[in-house]
């Protein structure tokens, strides 16, 4: 008895010391993920880095580590898919200070989540004057078209939710004007259940989404997957990665963060997602 109580704490300590490993590593240990879109509207190949859900999580100093990374990456523009900030921050210095530096060395595009939307709704700084102080372009439903390498792209930003059939009357008009075009469509949508849901990928010719939000599932559980993700609940089957979802594609990246969520990160390593457009 005295054998088994003794193997019982043992294990247990063990258990301890996995856990808070991975909620370690899930905070702090960087990855990057790469991802390949082959396509007839890119003439040459474009490398774009796409980050969301930062939560004033920092990585060493001013997020030094994290400029370094994304640099080494030779990108061509920086996509920010929303929640770099908690909706509770006291001031936006951790977000500031980090795109500063990378708006030095490279085009950042930014659009917004939940927690900035919460964030200005509760006036605590002008965070979209500050952010364009820095010449980091904000887009809130509002679309640029650029071009990379001889290759037209046309970047969007929205929130709200993309529903084809239930028409929200600006959301709808600014979606059919920002498909209007022959540019290769990128939209950053922070919540990407926003096309997932309803028949909007069905509806919005856009090529690629990408989106931010559900965290991976916040608890990568072997051989499960995530076990949680915004409105699609327990275990989504959209959690993070690319996928192919009718008209469109969605690239879905855990994020760099989690905020106050009710468990902590968990198997879960922070990623910066490195998307490579190709030319067929």
């Amino acid at each position: 008895m005295k054998r088994n109580i003794k193997y019982l704490i043992i294990l247990l300590f063990l258990l301890t010391i996995i856990c808070i490993y991975e909620v370690n590593i899930s905070y702090n240990n960087l990855t990057t993920t790469n991802y390949s879109i082959t396509t007839n509207q890119i003439n040459n190949k474009v490398n774009l880095i796409i980050i969301s859900d930062l939560h004033d999580n920092k990585f060493k100093g001013n997020n030094e580590e994290l400029v370094k990374i994304i640099k080494s990456q030779s990108p061509d523009a920086v996509l920010v898919v929303g929640d770099m900030i908690n909706d509770n921050s006291i001031n936006s210095n951790i977000v500031i200070n980090f795109l500063k530096q990378l708006g030095e060395i490279v085009p950042v595009y930014y659009s917004l989540g939940n927690t900035e939307e919460d964030y200005i709704k509760a006036r605590t700084s002008d965070l979209i004057k500050e952010l364009e102080d820095i010449n980091i372009t904000v887009l809130d439903n509002q679309y640029k078209d650029i071009k990379i390498k001889d290759s037209n792209i046309r970047i969007g930003g929205m929130y709200e939710y993309a529903f084809g059939l239930s028409h929200d009357n600006k959301t709808y008009d600014f979606l059919s004007d920002f498909q209007d075009t022959d540019n290769y469509k990128i939209m950053m949508s922070h919540r990407p259940d926003s096309f997932i849901f309803g028949d909007a990928s069905k509806v919005w010719d856009i090529d690629l989404v990408v989106s931010g939000h559900n965290h991976g599932g916040q608890v990568v559980l072997p051989f499960f997957g995530g076990l949680y993700g915004g409105d699609q609940g327990w275990f989504p089957e959209y959690d993070k990665g690319l996928f192919d979802l009718d008209k469109i594609k969605i690239l879905i990246t855990s994020g760099l963060g989690s905020g106050k969520e009710k468990l902590p990160r968990f198997n879960n390593v922070p990623e910066v997602v490195n998307l490579q457009l190709t030319s067929k």
